[in-house]
């Protein structure tokens, strides 16, 4: 007589009823239209209509909002500032996302290990994310990027790991949790190896925790991205994202504060919308929490 040897799950994967859960969220689905218009125009950049974001014109400097061949007036070198907020997107959303996966993959690994095994490797693996957690994220940054120095890559990796204690926390709980299940037990039981339990059986169920993180997590990435980029640290002329674009209107406040205002809003706005989008997949996941 065979038995069956799956555990069954305490909880579904996504589906199409979280998808019709987080779209009915209002606050979720407006974050979600916004995010798609920016990454199709992100996406759409190359075949867009758009100058040069790099062409300097001397003779259009600090032109305002509404100019004549510039949406959103020019920037202090005369460049047009709609292609470079568009340009700069896609830089600044690709920072964002990779430096969120580098820390949700290594952060969930920690938080998986800690939790399953606990003991001598929970205590290992925490002590040293509490290390990371003891220093102000931002600052330990800076000093990263300043050991690796100045650029967009090094901003992202620096980025990468003060996130990852974030993740490896909230998956650590998440796991503790399940490991004490009924169906890890019955895995236990039918003498499953602690690979197969880890990664069949507890870390579909911690997803879900994975997902949410996520989904906020990017908007502070891109945030960081940002300040770094402000202060120098990140993206390098000429290369256009939206902290340089920050950087450099900052001098002219006064005179054209919209050099400054662009990005700021553009910041403002995609960061809002995954912040509303987390929340409402949050939601969506656990409709216990409505």
């Amino acid at each position: 007589m065979s038995v069956d040897q799956t555990p069954v799950q305490t909880t579904a994967p996504p589906g199409a009823g979280t998808w019709k859960r987080l779209v009915r969220n209002r606050l979720a689905a407006a974050g979600l239209v916004v995010l798609a218009i920016v990454l199709l125009l992100a996406t759409l950049a190359p075949l867009l209509p758009l100058p040069d974001p790099d062409t300097v014109d001397a003779s259009r400097r600090l032109e305002g909002v509404g100019s004549p061949g510039a949406l959103l007036g020019t920037d202090h070198l005369g460049r047009d500032m709609l292609s470079r907020l568009i340009w700069g997107a896609r830089v600044s959303l690709a920072v964002g996302v990779f430096a969120t996966l580098i820390a949700a993959f290594i952060g969930s690994l920690i938080g998986l290990f800690a939790g399953f095994y606990g003991r001598v490797v929970d205590s290992a693996l925490m002590r040293g994310v509490d290390v990371l957690m003891a220093f102000p994220y931002l600052l330990l940054a800076i000093g990263l990027v300043a050991v690796l120095g100045p650029g967009l890559i090094n901003a992202m990796i620096a980025i990468s790991v003060v996130n990852i204690p974030f993740f490896a926390r909230a998956v650590r709980g998440a796991t503790v949790t399940l490991v004490s299940s009924e169906y890890v037990d019955a895995a236990r039981a039918l003498a499953f190896s602690r690979g197969r339990i880890l990664f069949r059986e507890v870390l579909p169920n911690v997803l879900p925790v994975i997902i949410v993180t996520m989904s906020t997590t990017v908007g502070w990435m891109i945030t960081e991205t940002a300040g770094l980029s402000f202060l120098g640290l990140g993206a390098q002329p000429p290369t256009s994202d939206w902290g340089t674009m920050l950087g450099a209107g900052r001098d002219f406040i006064t005179r054209a504060p919209h050099v400054s205002i662009v990005p700021g809003a553009a910041i403002f706005l995609v960061v809002i919308s995954l912040n509303f989008v987390g929340d409402g997949l949050r939601d969506a996941l656990d409709p216990k929490l409505k």
